[in-house]
């Protein structure tokens, strides 16, 4: 099932206007950022914006819809958001800090600090996109602090991972596990690798959701929440089915999830499962 926040008609239920008083909604001016959804109301094309770019000695806007097709339209007035006429505006350019500003995870940003020396402590995660999430919301702050993300690919890796590694009290790892609930594969296997390792060098942590495209907030891909897939489907493609994207190949997975990730402006598109998780497991391998 997809999710049409607009409905089929975008004026439906407004009473029709006379000659004698015409009301029409004030379109408010709306910056045009990527990944913000619209509707061009005179072709009912509905997609995110992703550029502004100049044509012709013109302003315009490249929409892309859920199957990934792309259409530009001159910016300016004759779309809606959130059932609301806006102004499309050109989107605003970072003004120029005169006080420290803040990273995507919210940390006050380092002016002009270099990557620091690596730490011996390390965060896993179990696979690419994890990775590529945590970069992209966490990367400014994990550099500052000299932490390294490696991939562990998959849960079933850890106690041979951890073996090899050889975690101490000054070369800690915390990783970060998709689905970590009671019951769970993933639990018994993180508990058989924990009662391995010395105590207090190895913290392992998760989030409940089968994989971390969850942890994107569902709104920031058209969604009210993420749907559930029928056991047996292939839970990745089985999402972009949900979503109108396609989904035949393994490198339209690929693509979806750039999709997603491109999405994700800062924490705040995150959910806080996720974001508590990866925060502990910061302080815990950067602790003295």
């Amino acid at each position: 099932m997809t999710f049409d926040r607009y409905g089929s008609d975008v004026l439906s239920g407004q009473t029709p206007p006379t000659a004698h008083h015409r009301r029409r909604p004030v379109s408010r001016p709306q910056p045009a950022e990527a990944g913000l959804v619209v509707e061009d109301v005179t072709s009912g094309w509905v997609g995110a914006v992703v550029r502004v770019e100049k044509s012709g000695g013109m302003h315009v806007v490249v929409l892309e819809d859920r199957s990934g097709r792309r259409r530009t339209f001159p910016l300016g007035a004759g779309f809606w958001v959130d059932g609301s006429p806006v102004l499309l505006t050109p989107p605003v350019a970072p003004a120029t800090p005169t006080a420290p500003g803040r990273t995507a995870s919210g940390s006050r940003a380092v002016a002009g600090a270099r990557a620091r020396v690596a730490r011996g402590s390390r965060i896993w995660v179990e696979g690419k996109h994890d990775a590529e999430l945590v970069e992209k919301v966490w990367g400014d702050d994990l550099r500052v602090e000299g932490v390294v993300v490696e991939l562990l690919d998959g849960v079933d890796n850890l106690a041979e991972a951890l073996a090899e590694f050889r975690p101490t009290p000054d070369r800690r790892v915390g990783v970060l596990v998709d689905h970590l609930v009671a019951g769970s594969k993933e639990k018994r296997l993180t508990d058989e690798a924990l009662r391995t390792v010395r105590p207090g060098t190895v913290m392992v942590l998760g989030h409940p959701y089968v994989d971390v495209w969850q942890a994107v907030r569902p709104e920031r891909v058209g969604l009210d929440t993420w749907p559930v897939i029928e056991r047996g489907t292939e839970w990745k493609r089985g999402i972009l089915r949900e979503l109108g994207w396609p989904a035949a190949e393994q490198a339209d997975v690929a693509r979806g999830w750039q999709r997603i990730l491109r999405s994700v402006r800062s924490y705040a598109d995150l959910e806080p499962s996720l974001l508590g998780r990866v925060e502990e497991l910061i302080d815990f391998v950067t602790a003295d």
